[in-house]
């Protein structure tokens, strides 16, 4: 099969103009000056035998024939940005480049505090963390997107292995003037006159279930439900009520000067896990930085955890 006479800056010049509908439009998109892009037009022209707009000195059309060839040069470009993106993937990742995914709490915290840890003996190793939702952490693992991610137990499907890394409490956080400060412990039942404030789906999926089986009048109603912990650290803040939360968002909640007290009566946990992919090997940077996360986050009473 012979090669291409043609090269991807004259596609890329061709529609452009065929999208702008004039030269110096698609020069201006394409950080070229007008006579470049005509330049490249015209050599595309020359190389495939027949003509792709219809100039005058007020427009510019596509032809019959350029129409044709427009589809088909949209899809050799994608199909090169496509290759281009494995490329860059592949270089990455023998780069020594990791790509971990977190929600907001654990890679604003945790994760830097690991990845701090882990570049200090491996320096030649770059860590990228990338935020991300809870929902969408299978997702990110599943298509590519990261090597691991770390966050709440979430289900998998037969792409992904998830690995438990650690147990954190359901505990009770709430300024220093709230009437709970001179407690040591508060029940479940202590909870069902107050103002509860949670957020995301973590309470439906846990605490919520605990009390499935329990007669309404005894089940524990959050009166806010908020889609961001930052959003619910605010309210708590301000005494607006009491957020029912993990123990290891304890970095960020003393840091605003929360109280924090554990929830007993029944205990109830919250597990945090590692994912990553079942069908493609993680690289040796990976899977070194995955050890890392699991030998680290052993006994780190002092992230809360």
């Amino acid at each position: 099969m012979p090669l291409p006479r043609f090269t991807t800056r004259q596609l890329t010049a061709f529609i452009a103009v065929a999208d702008m509908g004039s030269f110096a439009k698609a020069g201006q998109k394409l950080n070229l000056s007008s006579s470049a892009i005509s330049q490249l037009v015209s050599e595309l022209e020359s190389a495939i035998g027949f003509r792709l707009f219809d100039r005058t000195t007020r427009s510019v059309s596509i032809t019959l024939a350029g129409g044709e060839f427009y589809t088909s040069a949209k899809s050799v470009l994608a199909h090169m940005e496509l290759a281009q993106a494995v490329a860059d993937n592949v270089r990455d990742c023998t780069a020594g480049i990791v790509r971990v995914a977190a929600p907001l709490i654990l890679a604003s915290t945790v994760l830097p505090a690991a990845v701090k840890a882990y570049t200090l003996r491996n320096p030649d190793v770059l860590i990228r963390i990338r935020d991300s939702s809870v929902e969408n952490l299978v997702e990110n693992v599943s298509n590519g997107s990261v090597e691991l991610a770390i966050g709440p137990d979430w289900p998998v499907n037969d792409d992904v292995e998830r690995f438990d890394l650690f147990e954190s409490q359901w505990v009770l956080w709430f300024s220093p003037s709230h009437s709970f400060a001179d407690r040591q412990v508060v029940s479940w039942s202590d909870l069902r006159d107050q103002a509860l404030i949670v957020a995301g789906r973590d309470y439906e999926r846990t605490i919520s279930l605990t009390y499935g089986e329990y007669d309404e009048k005894d089940r524990i109603t959050p009166v806010h439900i908020v889609e961001h912990i930052t959003t619910a650290f605010g309210m708590a803040v301000e005494g607006l009520g009491v957020l029912i939360a993990p123990a290891y968002v304890g970095l960020l909640a003393s840091r605003l000067n929360l109280i924090m007290r554990p929830i007993m009566q029944p205990h109830v946990v919250r597990k945090v896990c590692l994912y990553h992919s079942r069908i493609h090997s993680l690289t040796p940077a990976a899977q070194d930085f995955r050890m890392h996360l699991s030998q680290w986050l052993q006994g780190k009473d002092k992230l809360g955890l």
